[in-house]
């Protein structure tokens, strides 16, 4: 059985995979996690308040479920500071990508203006 992997037969010559990604791709994705890190942080938030007075009541009224559901209340607030975080990060890593991908786009434009430039200056004294 093989999992996650080329069979064996595959030459180290042979690309692997077909994916391809622009960068319209890339600020949707981006987007979309900021969006996610919006929304779930605030419905979240409501979330855990909402488990936490629930939490305080059975506990006020003796009802021993009351301690399990204020450690599930404390359990949801690392699992989400871990969501967010990654959101976080996925959308903060595409902007930096996108911006250093702009500067490259750049520097590439003005090498390649830079040798049209010399071209046009061999074409000229060629052409006397």
């Amino acid at each position: 059985m093989q999992l996650n992997q080329l069979p064996g037969d595959q030459g180290p010559g042979n690309q692997q995979g077909d994916l391809a990604v622009n960068q319209t791709d890339l600020a949707a994705i981006g987007d979309a996690a900021f969006k996610l890190h919006g929304d779930f942080d605030r419905f979240s938030d409501h979330a855990r308040a909402a488990s936490q007075k629930a939490a305080d009541g059975l506990k006020t009224e003796g009802f021993a479920i009351g301690g399990a559901l204020q450690h599930v209340a404390s359990r949801w607030i690392d699992q989400t500071r871990t969501l967010l975080d990654a959101c976080a990060h996925i959308s903060n890593h595409l902007d930096f990508t996108k911006g250093a991908h702009a500067g490259d786009e750049v520097y590439i434009s003005g090498t390649l203006s830079s040798i049209a430039q010399l071209d046009e200056g061999f074409d000229e004294r060629t052409q006397k």
